[in-house]
C-alpha cells in the first residue's frame, strides 16, 4: 500500500515539476523503524480503557476543536469532519455512554473562531483586535489571527444541551482585566424577533443581530489571585452572571497559562469529579 501511495505522490510531484519530493524508499525504512518502537504499545484500546474503568481507575477524555465545529451539531458547512461534541468520546474510544461520570465544558471568557462561518458576537472594532493581542489569539502552527468576540449565552446554552455539561471551566479571564465594561451577548434578534436560543440553520445564524448586556469590568490584574473568592468583586459578578445565564455552574477559572493559575470552585461538580 505504501509503494502504491508513493508512486501516486511521485506522479503528482513530476506533474508539478517538484524535484525535492524526497526518497520514498528511505522514508519507508525510517518509518519501519518507528513501527518497531511503537509495536509494544499497540493494543485494542477499547478493551484497555473499559478494563481500566472496571478497575476503578480514572480516565479523562479530551475533546478536540469545539462543539460548533461538530459535523452533526455544528455550523455546517463550516465544520470539521468528525464528532467534536461529547458523544464523540464514545464513538471514538469504544467506551459506552453509561460509563461516563461527567461532562465538563470549556469556554474562554470571551469567544473566538478560526476561519469562516457565522459568529454573532464577533467584535469588528479596534477592541476586538486588542482582545486578540492580549489573548495571543493566533494559530499556533499557521500564525493565522483568530476572530474575537464576546461571550455568547445562547450559544453556550446550546452546546450545554448537546453535550450535557455538568460544569464549566472559564479560561483566559485575565485577558479582560483592563476593560472598563464587558459586553455579553444574552439574546439574538432574528427577523425582528428576540430569540434566546440558537437558530437551527446556518442561514438564520448569519442573519442574527446580537443583543448585548454590558457588565462592569474590574480594571485590575487577576494574574496573582489563587482562589476564586479572592478575585475582584466585579470579576466574581461576571462569572456569576455567566453561570446564571447559561444554567451551568462555573467549576473552575483560569487567570493565566500556568498550572497554578487554574482556580477551582470547591464543592462544585468539577471538584467532586476530580477528587472523588
Amino acid at each position: 500500500m505504501y509503494r502504491l501511495l508513493a508512486a501516486d505522490k511521485k506522479l503528482i510531484a513530476d506533474a508539478f515539476q517538484i524535484t525535492d519530493a524526497g526518497d520514498f524508499e528511505e522514508i519507508l525504512q525510517s518509518y519501519k523503524g518507528f513501527a518497531e518502537q511503537i509495536r509494544p504499545m499497540v493494543c485494542d484500546t477499547a478493551h484497555l480503557l473499559n478494563g481500566m474503568i472496571r478497575e476503578g481507575k480514572s480516565v479523562l477524555f479530551e475533546g478536540a476543536q469545539g462543539t460548533m465545529l461538530d459535523i452533526d451539531f455544528g455550523t455546517y458547512p463550516f465544520v470539521t469532519s468528525s464528532s467534536a461534541a461529547a458523544g464523540g468520546a464514545c464513538t471514538g474510544t469504544g467506551v459506552p455512554p453509561t460509563k461516563i461520570d461527567g461532562v465538563i465544558g470549556i469556554s474562554k471568557a470571551y469567544i473566538t473562531r478560526v476561519g469562516a462561518g457565522p459568529f454573532p458576537s464577533e467584535d469588528h472594532t479596534e477592541l476586538g483586535k486588542q482582545i486578540r493581542v492580549a489573548g495571543n489569539e493566533f494559530g499556533s502552527v499557521t500564525g493565522r489571527p483568530r476572530r474575537c468576540g464576546w461571550f455568547d449565552v445562547p450559544l453556550l446554552r446550546y452546546t450545554a444541551e448537546v453535550n450535557g455539561f455538568d460544569s464549566l471551566v472559564i479560561t483566559k479571564l485575565d485577558v479582560l482585566d483592563n476593560l472598563p465594561t464587558i459586553p455579553v451577548c444574552v439574546a439574538y434578534e432574528v427577523d425582528g424577533k428576540r430569540m434566546t436560543q440558537m437558530p437551527a440553520s446556518t442561514r438564520r445564524m448569519e442573519a442574527i443581530k446580537p443583543i448585548f448586556e454590558h457588565l462592569p469590568g474590574w480594571n485590575q490584574s487577576t494574574r496573582n489571585v489563587r482562589a476564586v473568592g479572592d478575585l475582584p468583586a466585579q470579576a466574581q459578578t461576571y462569572l456569576q452572571f455567566l453561570e446564571d445565564q447559561t444554567g451551568v455552574e462555573v467549576g473552575a477559572v483560569s487567570n493565566g497559562p500556568e498550572r497554578n493559575e487554574t482556580l477551582f470552585v470547591r464543592g462544585s461538580v468539577l471538584d467532586r469529579l476530580l477528587y472523588k
